[in-house]
């Protein structure tokens, strides 16, 4: 979020936020793959199933999950205040919505709900995924 604002994107750019918030994931992905490889590593020496590695994926997106609303109260308050009133401008220039409808999709009470939801969707998918990929190729087991 702070790059988001130093770059523009809560205001000038604006327009592109859509865009380049999308690149959030690459160090998302990149956290949780090096997690499970350092889990496999040192909690399984080195030989972890597939069940060991979403489990371990699955308890990261918990945490995240509930540390979201905490992340989005700080970009709020504290990062960017002017991010929501400047969407809702945006949104209200650009697009077929009503002001009551952008304030309210625009709202702090609205962005917590959808990053819990989304931490928590993304978490699982990207868990299940890439556990695929860190488990031990010995192990026949899920």
């Amino acid at each position: 979020m702070l790059c988001e604002k130093i770059f523009g994107l809560h205001g000038t750019y604006i327009a592109q936020h859509a865009i380049y918030s999308n690149f959030i994931a690459i160090p998302a992905i990149t956290i949780y793959v090096l997690a499970l490889l350092d889990k496999k590593k040192s909690i399984y020496q080195g030989r972890m199933t597939y069940l060991q590695g979403f489990g371990s994926g699955v308890i990261m997106t918990i945490f995240i999950t509930l540390l979201s609303p905490l992340s989005q109260v700080l970009m709020s308050f504290l990062i960017s205040p002017e991010y929501f009133p400047n969407m809702i401008a945006y949104s209200l220039k650009t697009s077929y919505l009503k002001p009551e409808d952008a304030k309210s999709y625009f709202s702090l009470k609205n962005y917590i709900i959808q990053g819990m939801i989304g931490a928590f969707g993304m978490g699982m998918v990207t868990s299940a995924i890439i556990a695929i990929f860190t488990k031990s190729s010995q192990t026949n087991t899920f």
